[in-house]
């Protein structure tokens, strides 16, 4: 578990704690550390031979090649356990009312509502008929990826019990550019600095927004929900830079 934990970008961890600074709150990190738990869980489900079948992740071997498929399953489960267990508990607020809501909200993000419906529709998309729609690919990362961005980014509004709303528009700007922005990677990336297999969804056939777009398109589609994710915060004020600047760097990264 802590070696499927390691490394990586932290993005949702800090997500969680820079929407709570906008509210005064500083102790978000067992928040922070739920949603960082569920994500590497749906890593070292997602790796699996069943699923994408990677050997590499965060530039080393995946959970089930260092071990084997069984633990990774298992590794996978306790994590996912984990996530709602650190949640549940008085540490990450006082208050049961938003322990409740953030369980209640994150199963509903990472579940058949949200994560794991957009794993299903993407592993439907391999075998369509025709390739998904610019609309179809959109609506697919708005689940696989974007549902547990946005978690993250209102997860400060709700351990604050306030509007929820300029977090979730800005999340949802974001989310898809974050997924913009590994569609650029995989194909113009450099596999070690990425620290995963780069070119394989061109080499699976998906739909990208790369090959929907084009290279210059999608750059330019990422830009702009990058501008849609930062005018969201404006009731924050200066107080949310941080976030801008974290919007920024989502489609600027290299891994």
């Amino acid at each position: 578990m802590a070696y499927a934990c390691q490394g990586g970008k932290g993005l949702r961890g800090v997500l969680v704690v820079e929407s709570a600074r906008l509210f005064d709150i500083d102790g978000a990190e067992q928040a922070a550390a739920a949603v960082e738990a569920l994500h590497a869980y749906s890593l070292v489900h997602d790796d699996l031979p069943a699923m994408d079948d990677d050997a590499l992740r965060r530039g080393r071997p995946t959970v089930h090649v260092a071990w084997d498929e069984a633990t990774a399953i298992l590794v996978g489960d306790a994590l996912q356990a984990l996530a709602f267990r650190l949640l549940a508990d008085p540490g990450c607020s006082p208050d049961p009312a938003v322990r409740a809501d953030l369980v209640l909200s994150l199963a509903t993000a990472s579940g058949a509502a949200g994560m794991v419906l957009g794993q299903a529709q993407d592993i439907a998309a391999e075998t369509a008929a025709q390739p998904l729609s610019l609309a179809e690919v959109m609506d697919l990362q708005r689940n696989k990826t974007g549902a547990l961005i946005r978690w993250s980014a209102e997860a400060g509004a709700r351990l604050a019990r306030a509007d929820t709303a300029p977090l979730s528009a800005y999340a949802g700007a974001l989310g898809l550019a974050f997924q913009i922005a590994d569609d650029i990677l995989d194909v113009t990336g450099d596999q070690e600095k990425a620290g995963k297999r780069l070119g394989k969804d061109e080499g699976a056939g998906k739909a990208t927004f790369v090959g929907l777009l084009g290279l210059d398109g999608a750059a330019a589609r990422a830009r702009s929900l990058v501008e849609d994710a930062c005018d969201a915060l404006a009731p924050y004020g200066d107080r949310a830079e941080t976030l801008r600047e974290l919007a920024g760097f989502v489609i600027s990264r290299e891994r």
